[in-house]
């Protein structure tokens, strides 16, 4: 009889993280993703939390070409071999470049699971990611918040309530990565803009979206405060 050979497809998730915009509201000329922080750039901080995740096989980061070189130092000091995908005009341009870059692996079985993330997020922490990805394989979709008890509603121009069941969304979010590939086509093809990549799944996917609690100190480096406390944290 001739040997039987294995079919098997070796089958991980991917990480992307997005780092091509420009945070200008940081005041800072340098993308705000390459600042100093702690010793690093912003953007090591996050690409270290998912390369220490067993469950991640793929690491993708998206860039603006004109910061190829801090890019490279930036890789440079990892021990992780991770992917370089030039951004679009968009948040959502660059998400879709990321996803036609990793497309013969999720359409061939390889990676069955992508997570996004916002590089302005460094202190994002393995468990988180660990939790978003098991809760996404499980359901389809995850995206971590934290509840937002300060947010109220707005009738005629007057504060009326609180908002209940509102949260404050944060990143890394899930999906599974057949489905995801397929809303962005889906997205391009129709010229749809969403907010984020939940706003995207909702709108071309059936897959449903679990939420998962986020982590209070997964903070969005978006003015120059930010930076003192997310030195200050990871000080700690």
């Amino acid at each position: 009889m001739p040997p039987v050979v294995s079919r098997l497809v070796e089958t991980t998730a991917a990480a992307v993280v997005l780092a091509s915009g420009a945070g200008t509201r940081v005041g800072a000329k340098l993308n705000k993703v390459y600042l100093p922080l702690a010793g690093r750039r912003v953007v090591a901080w996050s690409l270290d939390a998912f390369a220490k995740v067993a469950g991640i096989g793929v690491l993708v980061l998206v860039i603006r070409p004109q910061d190829a070189e801090l890019a490279e130092e930036v890789l440079a000091g990892l021990d992780r071999e991770v992917e370089v995908v030039a951004g679009g005009d968009t948040r959502q341009a660059s998400e879709l470049n990321a996803l036609r870059h990793l497309a013969p692996r999720i359409t061939g079985g390889r990676v069955d699971a992508v997570l996004l993330h916002d590089a302005a997020r460094p202190l994002v922490h393995p468990q988180l990611v660990e939790a978003v990805l098991a809760r996404t394989r499980e359901d389809g979709g995850a995206v971590p918040g934290l509840a937002a008890d300060d947010v109220v509603g707005v009738e005629a121009g007057h504060l009326v309530a609180q908002v209940p069941g509102a949260i404050r969304v944060q990143t890394p979010q899930g999906f599974r990565a057949g489905p995801l590939l397929e809303a962005y086509e889906q997205a391009e093809r129709e010229g749809f803009l969403g907010t984020d990549t939940s706003s995207c799944m909702e709108r071309f996917s059936s897959l449903p979206i679990r939420w998962v609690p986020g982590a209070p100190e997964n903070l969005k480096i978006t003015y120059p405060h930010d930076l003192v406390v997310a030195e200050r944290l990871l000080a700690r």
